[in-house]
């Protein structure tokens, strides 16, 4: 990768950095729009419960179900974990058979995972400003059915893959994905362990983070990491492709659900950092027909903390359909701002877009939108966190226009739908500028 821009700030690498904000900060890292820590004194001395809050229903025709999978790469050590075997949970969300009444929905978060995410040490806090233990994250639902029956009849659905951005969980994410899986797509959420927050494991186990820790370290080499870390995800995203085929026929998912499977119409979207993993996965990659970045950058800084080192998807491009999705924040913008995008408009030979939702902020593509203004009600996130983290856009227009943008462009490009929401400014949506 080559070095480009020098006098670039290190804090413009805002789609690689939520997930080690805090460590990161000291060395300038965390940039504008990133949420601050806030120090435990800031909680009020007595919460007489935790907070709550609920997400979005989904739009499309479609109940939901999901179920999870454990899938061990054999074949790679851990780069987190040497002497390790790479070992992933991943999530299928897909349309289920009516009716699914009788089963209870699927929680947002396994109650292990949820602890460590609200807590001191857990995405919650460091990226997103909640006060820690002050929500109550497994009491949070999802729309879906656990293991509920797939809707037969249609033939196989397109697959669409889910990165969250560094440091999140695979179910921060989760209102877009519910959305797509009712639409009529099999959606794929992958976790990333030791990079994600916490990864619960079904044996138990609970794989938390080590980045923060890394960060920390003196003389640290951002960029050196957040290769390392954008590697990783890329190994881990290709893995999963392999085993998607492996699992219509192996007999790990039901035959209906694994029957389901249309890997010849396979797209990727990803926020932050899993946008970033989108595209250059889809670069590596020719299973991944199209995809979607939701404000993540596609550069890495410098070693010295100047300059920037371009992604390899940004030097070379894609022949293939791509959307740009950005917020507002500071460090955003269209990609005429940022390096990254710039090079990547630049060289992609297939069709690519890229808009801007006024008023929002790098949380705003993210169940930050949907979450943090119930919970900030309610005492739990500060005012000024949710500021920072998702503008003030309103949410109920941001989930929409997120939903309708991304389910539009895979329409598109995957099911040869066109409703022509891509072709340019629409009075459906007019908090989306298209950049030119």
């Amino acid at each position: 990768m080559r070095e480009r821009g020098r006098g670039q700030d290190v804090r413009g690498v805002r789609g690689l950095r939520r997930g080690v904000a805090v460590a990161l900060a000291a060395t300038t890292v965390l940039g504008a729009g990133g949420a601050a820590a806030v120090p435990a004194s800031a909680a009020p001395a007595v919460a007489e419960r935790l907070a709550r809050a609920a997400l979005p229903q989904p739009t499309g025709p479609y109940p939901v179900g999901t179920t999870a999978l454990r899938l061990v790469d054999s074949g790679r050590t851990d780069p987190w974990q040497p002497g390790r075997a790479r070992e992933l949970m991943i999530s299928l969300w897909y349309p289920a058979t009516r009716p699914v009444y009788g089963r209870e929905r699927a929680p947002y978060m396994d109650s292990r995972a949820g602890r460590h995410f609200g807590g001191p040490d857990g995405a919650a806090a460091l990226n997103y400003g909640a006060l820690p233990d002050r929500t109550d994250w497994t009491w949070v639902r999802t729309h879906a059915r656990p293991d509920a029956p797939p809707l037969l009849g249609a033939g196989p659905r397109p697959v669409v893959l889910w990165s969250a951005g560094l440091g999140d969980p695979r179910t921060w994410g989760t209102a877009l994905v519910e959305d797509l899986a009712s639409r009529g797509y099999v959606v794929v959420t992958v976790d990333h362990p030791y990079d994600a927050s916490e990864v619960a494991f079904p044996d138990g186990r609970l794989a938390t983070s080590v980045l923060p820790a890394l960060a920390g370290q003196p003389g640290l080499d951002i960029g050196a990491l957040l290769r390392k870390a954008m590697d990783t995800r890329v190994a881990d995203i290709r893995f999963v492709l392999d085993e998607l085929a492996a699992l219509r026929s192996d007999g790990r998912l039901p035959a209906a659900l694994a029957g389901s499977l249309d890997l010849d119409r396979i797209g990727m979207a990803g926020h932050s950092a899993g946008g970033f993993t989108a595209a250059q996965a889809m670069h590596d990659d020719p299973r991944i027909k199209a995809g979607v970045n939701l404000d993540g950058q596609m550069h890495f800084p410098g070693p010295d903390g100047t300059g920037v080192h371009l992604g390899g998807v940004a030097e070379e491009g894609l022949d293939r359909p791509f959307l740009l999705m950005g917020s507002e924040s500071a460090d955003s913008g269209p990609y005429t701002a940022q390096p990254g995008w710039a090079a990547f408009w630049q060289h992609t030979r297939g069709w690519k877009a890229d808009v801007t939702l006024r008023g929002s902020r790098h949380g705003s593509y993210t169940d930050a939108q949907a979450l943090l203004p119930q919970l900030a009600r309610q005492g739990a996130v500060p005012e000024e966190a949710v500021r920072g983290d998702i503008g003030d856009v309103r949410p109920e227009r941001a989930v929409a226009a997120t939903r309708a943008y991304v389910g539009s462009f895979f329409d598109r490009w995957l099911r040869g739908h066109d409703d022509h929401l891509l072709d340019g400014p629409s009075p459906r949506f007019p908090e989306i500028r298209f950049e030119q």
